[in-house]
């Protein structure tokens, strides 16, 4: 069993910032990328940001400069710090895991595992 909890959303005014985690536990063999996704009213599920094991990332345009993604690989933990916020940033986010875990003594394949998501609003 593999879990992903997120914490840090809430509402915040128009510039102001915001740092979302996520912890992955359980039966986890080894995790390759992290990232965060998220969903506004009416809109598609889009990246925000991701890192792979080895550090290297990735931005959605609209948060480049912005928003800055890092990991703990120690505590299987991901980061989303996020400055400067507008009101489009209003979303559910979601944190996501790329991993392998362990199932009765065997590691599975490559697998995506999601978060429950967190509610990040921003006001004018």
């Amino acid at each position: 069993q593999v879990q992903l909890v997120e914490s840090g959303g809430g509402l915040v005014q128009a510039g102001g910032s915001l740092r979302l985690s996520c912890a992955a536990s359980g039966s986890i063999f080894s995790i390759n990328a992290m990232g965060w996704y998220r969903q506004a009213p009416g809109k598609q599920r889009e990246l925000v940001a991701s890192i792979t094991s080895g550090g290297s990332t990735n931005y959605a345009d609209s948060v480049k400069g912005r928003f800055t993604i890092s990991r703990d690989n120690a505590k299987n933990t991901v980061f989303l710090q996020m400055n400067s916020l507008k009101p489009e940033d209003t979303a559910v986010y979601y944190c996501n895991a790329n991993l392998q875990a362990l199932v009765g003594g065997v590691v599975t394949g490559l697998y995506d595992y999601w978060g429950q998501g967190t509610q990040v609003t921003v006001s004018p």
